[in-house]
């Protein structure tokens, strides 16, 4: 907790009745929490001039508040905000703010814990969200449209969804004249990744424009995690980009972006960040276990997408290093934790656990052991889940085993 000074309570004072809540950035999650609960007790006082606004600003602390730590009351938290704005609103207007509440704490429930039904629900609450009259807020309510929308295209693959998705958060972008940060980022990510995977030099350049733009314009003294998100999509895509071409320097410069967005905040101001910042970062082999070790205990039991994503490449870690040492033993021992585990797992964690398994069979195997039995359903059924869940990215790391298995 940060000892505030009189004339950093008056500035905080300030900004805690803007609509902008980029200062949050500089608080960590334990100050946040205590932040959402003030301004949720506050809209419940008889005596608050502006319960409706007070409250919208509660709901969007608790969501961020869940975005940066994982925690699921935060989010319940969150949605109770959403709901009594529903259940108050009054007019077009307010009934279209409390809509795109609840509608943006679904999206942030996909985002953490994947299953596209909270993107059909989402998407739901807004289309029947009428026409507000403040043109602020119809804005607002069509960049949630937007990243709804772009979260389903890249679920679909669908080429002519992603290509209308992306005018979509073009027509957003300029309608809020850059002024959603979570849009811009949602939109650079958009570019990037259809970029790589079209290798499209067009689309590169526009995500690179688009992020060049974000690292320059959010200060480190003023929106250190905006810089850092910013800062871990270059990374992630030079090192797309690398391993394509084969590229060494560009590996470099991709492990540099990791390094550069890590050391724009400490793990616990911002948990999930910074784990996911580890998880681009071990797409290699260089990332110690140690760090892998501490990501896990930042994520792990809580049901996340982040959550099971750690525990797979920590796994993977640990299993290449087990096998490094020729320990059949030690194999033995992963095995038997990760089975036992199975059966208690979250789908998201029962995927990881699978793939890890698969690793210690064909890890086996390497080592002089017998053929794995039922390898391929194994990952199929993993492959199956995570893409049920939304899951792209689990998905891939069991189909590229699936891959390297050869069976």
């Amino acid at each position: 907790m940060f000892e505030f000074g009189r004339d950093l309570r008056k500035l905080f004072a300030q900004a805690r009745e803007s609509e902008d809540l980029g200062w949050v950035e500089l608080i960590g999650v334990d100050l946040l929490a205590a932040e959402a609960r003030r301004e949720a007790t506050d809209a419940g006082r008889v005596s608050c001039a502006r319960p409706f606004d007070t409250e919208v600003r509660a709901a969007a602390l608790w969501r961020e508040h869940a975005r940066r730590s994982g925690a699921a009351d935060s989010l319940t938290r969150a949605d109770r905000c959403a709901d009594s704005l529903v259940r108050n609103a009054q007019g077009d207007d307010q009934a279209a703010r409390a809509a795109g509440a609840k509608a943006q704490g679904l999206m942030l429930r996909f985002d953490l814990c994947g299953d596209p039904a909270h993107l059909d629900r989402a998407l739901a609450l807004v289309a029947g969200a009428g026409r507000p009259r403040r043109s602020k807020t119809a804005a607002d309510l069509a960049a949630t449209h937007a990243r709804l929308k772009a979260r389903k295209a890249r679920l679909s693959g669908d080429a002519k969804a992603l290509m209308d998705a992306a005018a979509l958060m073009d027509a957003a972008q300029h309608d809020l004249s850059g002024e959603d940060m979570d849009l811009r980022l949602d939109q650079a990510a958009f570019a990037l990744e259809a970029g790589v995977i079209q290798r499209d030099p067009r689309l590169l350049d526009h995500a690179g424009r688009d992020l060049g733009i974000l690292v320059e314009g959010a200060s480190p003294d003023h929106r250190p995690l905006t810089r850092a998100r910013a800062l871990a999509m270059c990374g992630a895509g030079l090192s797309a980009l690398a391993a394509l071409a084969d590229h060494a320097e560009a590996q470099d410069q991709g492990r540099s972006m990791f390094e550069a967005a890590a050391d724009q905040f400490t793990p616990d101001h911002s948990p999930l960040d910074w784990a996911a910042i580890q998880v681009l970062r071990s797409g290699g082999d260089a990332l110690p276990l140690m760090v892998l070790n501490q990501a896990e205990v930042l994520t792990q039991d809580q049901g996340l997408i982040i959550g099971a994503l750690v525990r797979e490449r920590r796994l993977a870690r640990e299993i290449a290093l087990v096998e490094a040492m020729e320990d059949r033993a030690g194999l033995e021992v992963l095995e038997d934790r990760l089975r036992r585990r199975l059966a208690a797992a979250a789908p998201l964690d029962w995927a990881a656990d699978q793939i890890s398994l698969a690793g210690v069979a064909l890890a086996r195997r390497r080592l002089g052991g017998p053929e794995p039995r039922r390898l391929n359903l194994i990952l199929n059924e993993a492959v199956l889940t995570a893409r049920e869940m939304g899951v792209p990215a689990l998905a891939e790391r069991a189909g590229l085993l699936l891959l390297r298995s050869g069976v």
